[in-house]
């Protein structure tokens, strides 16, 4: 008989005998123990059917930060700032990296993983239901309704604010991409399934269309100037010196720069600091959204995944079903190969997918700001989605003609459209999802339901969340961006540290992250807590 051994956290040890570990608070329950299937292998012809998490979130990348406050914030600084973004990229596909470690070796979302840590499942569901209060607020699909309004006025910004008839226009056309985004959530077998499909549409069309916009219609210039800024770290918006002319880059300075000159550090202009930070919370997914890919690992049926189950939709999910616990494996000479081969795939995934689908869905839509707007162009949060589209119209028109003119003028107002409208279809179930995966496993109640009823919970908690958003949608949706973004910066920061506390306590210890990717996490929760602040004073009157 072989002896049973264990390190202190509890989990299986090589050699050990099979029995389940029970990690963490005694509150939740026992995993279960299975056998690591083997890694797919990677090759040039199958590499579509590997395409996993990192699709569906690149393209859901491309949403409320990139098409609203990108294009906000480089009409009045050019793309000498997206290099706050670059630094938000890398430390989001670090976290998900590491929060998709925890799924692969148990099943389970890092959400549920975080329940599982001292001081236990009520305390956490206090933290994180405050942390995830801004993503509550409906603000993609209040802000897709100006594209589809000025599309119905032949080309008129609607003015909501100044004409009672836009407002109703506006409010009516909000509340129904809000109803319609429900709907992809129904079919498909796996509700993940569906949002994969959607997404990848979404991806098509808009990249395609805006790439051809860039190829054909945009200059050097252009590019140079948004791939540049990308890596203009540590420059920082300030107020234009009297005298200097009102011309791109005039309002900018270099902190690094500045000290190497013996200037001292540049006086910081405040007014727009809070739409830059904002900026960064939301390039790539932000705030808590980024747990997710742990939750579509899991439905991809990666690593322990395949063991465990998956969310299924309404329509076409009969047969799918979702384990209450997780499953993990023992760590010996046989299943590590396979681990570090699922690891492998992880990684590919998300360095090879997501983070380019970040960039290029950020600097796409920054390239319309840049080359169709006049520097220094404001507008609120009602109009910028439709902003661009004059430009785009003028330009094309001028270059290739009338009717080109307009159907460009179309499909940038379309585009904005399904960048906003599908986003709100990616965000709405990525709350209830997590939020249902962890009751699921940490309610005594559920517990007691069978694994086929995970079905009954997730549209029972779609319906009430439907009946909240319509409430929502009656808040001006300029302040529902402004209070969603609010914490995004402090939630994800603080979730960096707590999913490495996860994998450093409820992981066996030759699974754990290593060194360099332990500092990187430590690093990357600095940066987002330390944009929270700023977001925070900023909202509440932070001097300028």
């Amino acid at each position: 008989m072989v002896s049973e051994s264990k390190d202190e956290q509890g989990a299986v040890s090589a050699g050990a005998a099979a029995t389940a570990p029970h990690p963490g608070d005694p509150r939740m329950p026992r995993w279960d123990v299975a056998e690591l299937p083997a890694a797919p292998v990677f090759t040039r012809r199958n590499w579509f059917a590997l395409l996993g998490p990192g699709l569906v979130m690149g393209a859901a990348a491309v949403a409320g930060g990139e098409w609203l406050l990108g294009p906000k914030v480089t009409a009045q600084y050019g793309g000498a700032l997206l290099w706050v973004a670059t630094l938000s990229i890398l430390a989001q596909g670090l976290y998900n990296i590491e929060v998709s470690r925890y799924a692969l070796y148990c099943g389970e979302p890092i959400f549920t993983g975080k329940f599982r840590t001292a001081p236990g499942p009520r305390f956490w569901l206090f933290v994180y239901l405050c942390m995830d209060f801004g993503v509550l607020f409906p603000y993609l699909a209040a802000n897709a309704a100006t594209p589809i309004a000025t599309l119905i006025k032949g080309g008129v910004l609607p003015d909501p604010m100044g004409d009672t008839g836009d407002w109703w226009l506006m409010k009516t056309l909000a509340y129904a991409v809000f109803v319609l985004s429900l709907v992809p959530l129904l079919f498909g077998g796996k509700v993940y399934n569906s949002l994969k499909a959607v997404m990848a549409f979404k991806l098509v069309v808009v990249f395609g269309f805006l790439l051809v916009l860039a190829l054909f219609y945009s200059s050097i210039s252009t590019w140079t100037e948004i791939g540049s800024g990308f890596f203009k770290f540590g420059t920082v918006p300030i107020e234009r010196p009297e005298g200097v002319p009102a011309v791109r880059g005039s309002n900018l300075d270099n902190i690094f720069v500045a000290l190497f000159e013996g200037r001292g550090l540049p006086q910081v202009d405040f007014t727009m600091i809070a739409f830059i930070a904002a900026l960064a919370a939301i390039a790539g997914a932000g705030g808590l959204t980024n747990t997710i890919v742990s939750n579509y690992t899991r439905d991809q049926g990666w690593g322990m995944g395949s063991h465990v189950g998956a969310i299924p939709s309404m329509v076409g999910g009969r047969e799918i079903k979702l384990s209450h616990v997780g499953c993990v494996f023992e760590v010996d000479e046989q299943s590590w190969p396979r681990w570090r081969r699922w690891y492998r795939h992880v990684v590919r995934d998300q360095v090879a997918v997501w983070m380019p689908a970040c960039f290029v869905g950020l600097a796409l839509p920054c390239m319309l700001s840049v080359q169709f707007l006049s520097y220094g162009t404001e507008s609120d949060n009602w109009t910028t989605a439709a902003m661009t589209a004059g430009g785009v119209h003028d330009h094309v028109t001028e270059v290739s003609g009338a009717t080109m003119g307009d159907t460009f003028w179309f499909m940038t107002l379309f585009c904005g459209f399904l960048v906003l409208g599908l986003g709100m279809v990616f965000h709405t179930d990525a709350l209830i999802r997590r939020w249902v995966d962890v009751f699921w496993t940490s309610n005594a109640r559920l517990r007691g339901m069978e694994p086929k009823h995970i079905k009954t919970v997730y549209y029972r908690v779609l319906a009430g969340y439907s009946l909240f958003g319509l409430c929502m949608l009656s808040i001006n949706p300029g302040d529902l961006i402004k209070y969603a973004t609010m914490f995004f910066n402090i939630a994800l920061g603080f979730s960096c540290w707590h999913a490495l506390t996860i994998n450093l306590t409820l992981l066996p210890r030759r699974l754990r992250p290593n060194m360099l990717v332990r500092v990187g996490l430590v690093l990357a929760g600095a940066y987002f807590f330390m944009l929270g602040v700023i977001t925070i004073l900023a909202r509440t009157g932070l001097p300028s």
